[in-house]
């Protein structure tokens, strides 16, 4: 697996989904469960923040305040938490920290070799069976198609009128 690859297209197909929803409609609630357009952005944002973090535990080290707060807060209330954080950042501001944050994804990803990204045991409080490709394909793409699939939903809505 093209680890790289993984992280690029992932953020690729994101990109693409947003570009077909007016930012007129960045706020609409009802995308996914209440969430908005802009909401799922701040909500992958603090993913995209948590993911450099594990990069960086592989090169730079470096604080983890996302990691540890998904860890003491669980993942539902750290979602929440995430998104309340960027409610008042205009849809351009949340894309822009967005942006930055993959920007950060893709310049530790390239410090990692491909072995150790396939090495099982290097996330251990992810399990040891699983690989860094794992985490990355689960946490960063799957999860950016999901939300992707509800964006399209909503677009599809939307243009029906």
């Amino acid at each position: 697996m093209n680890t790289h690859d993984v992280l690029k297209y992932g953020n690729l197909t994101f990109l693409n989904t947003l570009g077909g929803v007016p930012k007129s409609e960045w706020e609409t609630a009802g995308v996914c469960g209440f969430w908005s357009v802009k909401q799922i952005v701040a909500h992958l944002t603090s993913f995209e923040h948590l993911v450099a973090e594990v990069l960086s535990g592989f090169s730079e080290g470096g604080p983890t305040p996302h990691m540890e707060m998904m860890g003491k807060e669980g993942p539902e209330r750290f979602n929440d938490l995430q998104v309340e954080l960027r409610q008042d950042k205009t849809a351009d501001e949340q894309l822009a920290e967005y942006k930055e944050a993959h920007s950060r994804v893709m310049s530790l990803i390239v410090q990692i070799p491909e072995e150790t990204c396939r090495q099982n045991g290097t996330l251990p409080w992810y399990g040891e069976e699983y690989d860094l490709d794992d985490f990355l394909v689960y946490l960063n793409y799957g999860h950016k198609r999901e939300h992707c699939a509800q964006i399209n939903v909503f677009r599809d809505e939307l243009e029906k009128g």
